[in-house]
């Protein structure tokens, strides 16, 4: 059925956006506005490939490989590439007091041009091939029909997905740490005046979020380009920051609203008989529907729905 095609795809899709978003509203959380994420996931997807080749290279082709090593080592390296790049970020911004909006941007460039660079070095076919272990859906999937099509069909870094924006959810709402990185995020000045580490909990949100983001990048490469490389992961990181304002800085409404913005993402791909214009309006619409999210919340007012307060601005303890 094509529109159980369709489906998929969304979600498929969505995942990467989801992974993204998710890893930018915990480093939002913390008061930094990381506009380096496009370039981070680009990194993290280049980290992820290249140590999949190289584990792949070094089993003697992609027959002799372990399964779960072989999903399993590359998510630890994206994680590691992109927690490399929120050091960086954060030694740049904190450390060195350099402007937030500034230094994502340089991310994004720097992380584009090093992650083409990184993977110009290897081989493509062998991380190719083991893209087929990550789009491996669940053995029983085929015996529940639609229902297995649309749930159990998709590969780890789905799941994955969701796991991590909901336990993403429940730290930021349920746990003491969760209440001191929403506390710097809304007043660092208070929340050191109690005790709380900004420098500390900045750093550690940030390395972390963008970590998640890396992820988000090796997650469209394997699940989505079948190890092809693309430079369309850039669109991928500007539309997971879109996401976040579209799910008001929430991870588990990020979960539906990233398979929403996966089915528009991919609708082109299903619709025949119209327009390459009406098509490109259509791939818009994630951001438009972000811009009438935006509008609607900042007349609301509605404090657990704004952004945190203290986002996007530099705190230094001599300068209270």
């Amino acid at each position: 059925m094509r529109i159980v095609s369709f489906l998929v795809s969304a979600v498929r899709v969505g995942m990467s956006f989801l992974l993204g978003s998710t890893g930018e509203t915990i480093t939002e959380k913390s008061g930094h506005l990381n506009l380096g994420i496009p370039g981070i996931m680009c990194v993290g997807a280049a980290f992820g490939c290249i140590t999949e080749s190289f584990y792949v290279t070094s089993c003697g082709g992609i027959d002799n490989v372990n399964n779960f090593l072989a999903v399993l080592l590359p998510i630890l390296a994206s994680f590691a590439g992109g927690g490399m790049m929120g050091l960086l970020y954060s030694f740049l911004t904190v450390s060195l007091r350099a402007n937030q909006n500034v230094t994502g941007l340089a991310l994004t460039t720097l992380g584009s041009g090093l992650s083409n660079y990184m993977i110009a070095q290897v081989s493509g076919s062998s991380y190719a091939q083991a893209s087929k272990i990550f789009t491996r859906g669940l053995a029983v999937a085929d015996r529940f029909g639609v229902f297995g099509r649309l749930v159990l069909s998709y590969g780890p870094l789905v799941y994955l997905a969701i796991i991590i924006a909901l336990a993403a959810s429940w730290m930021l709402t349920r746990t003491r740490i969760g209440l001191n990185l929403r506390a710097v995020g809304e007043n660092p000045a208070t929340a050191d005046a109690a005790g709380i580490s900004v420098t500390r909990y900045r750093y550690v949100a940030t390395v972390i979020g963008s970590g998640i983001a890396g992820i988000g990048g090796l997650c469209y490469i394997m699940d989505n380009l079948n190890g092809g490389w693309e430079y369309t992961i850039d669109a991928i990181g500007w539309l997971a920051i879109a996401l976040v304002i579209f799910t008001l800085w929430k991870p588990n409404i990020g979960i539906i609203g990233s398979i929403v913005f996966g089915a528009f993402y991919v609708v082109s791909s299903y619709i025949t008989g119209v327009s390459f214009n009406f098509k490109a309006i259509i791939k818009m619409l994630p951001y438009v529907m972000t811009l009438i999210v935006l509008v609607f919340t900042s007349f609301a007012r509605r404090k657990e729905n704004q952004p945190p307060e203290a986002l996007g601005l530099p705190y230094f303890r001599e300068d209270r």
